[in-house]
């Protein structure tokens, strides 16, 4: 017994050492400390969740702040992936997707990428309420792992990063101003072509 518990005791410093944590439990400190936050969904779980994850950890969330993180899209699909013998009952594959942008000044777009979540639950046909019970706390999960895995990103963003895609999308901007204006001009210089006149006979 006082083997077994020497044991646990040495394996638990062990992770702790190689900086293990449960899911969840570990230190997500951000090195931005504002941001403002904006979803198709506004009042949905997803930017609800993100808010409270942000918040949190010590970021002030609010419309004035210099940088603003855009939940662009949800997806949600389901596939059949395998039947049972019984053929009444399917392993079904559910996957969420989360679309998200970091904008700037100006509404400028900085980065844009996307994360994904895929589980497997089994529907069974002769409980329905079961299955669709099983299903939507499925969701509620996969969705928290969306969350974390948002933070998880967040987390390795410092505003010096931001502040150079800022200045690379500004220049970007400007060029491709500076592009159309001078294919304006362009087409301004050419000398238009009279109607063609036929000789009279």
């Amino acid at each position: 017994m006082l083997k077994r518990n020497l044991m646990v005791i040495g394996l638990a410093a062990l992770l702790s050492a190689c900086g293990f944590h449960l899911r969840g439990t570990g230190d997500t400190q951000f090195a931005l400390k504002e941001l403002n936050l904006t979803a198709r969904n506004t009042y949905g779980d997803t930017v609800r969740e993100v808010r409270e994850v942000l918040e949190n950890n010590d970021v002030k969330v609010y419309p004035g702040a210099p940088y603003t993180l855009v939940l662009a899209r949800e997806s949600q699909s389901r596939r059949t992936a395998s039947y049972t013998t019984n053929a009444r009952s399917a392993e079904l594959e559910l996957t969420l997707g989360l679309d998200y942008e970091l904008r700037g000044a100006n509404n400028l777009l900085l980065s844009t990428d996307k994360l994904e979540v895929r589980k497997v639950y089994v529907q069974d046909d002769n409980n329905l309420i079961g299955s669709g019970q099983e299903a939507d706390q499925l969701r509620g999960e996969m969705r928290r792992d969306l969350v974390q895995q948002l933070a998880l990103r967040l987390r390795l963003i410092t505003p010096a990063q931001l502040d150079q895609l800022q200045q690379d999308a500004e220049a970007k901007a400007k060029a491709d101003a500076e592009a159309a204006e001078a294919a304006q001009r362009a087409r301004a210089a050419q000398p238009q072509q009279s109607p063609l006149q036929l000789p009279i006979q």
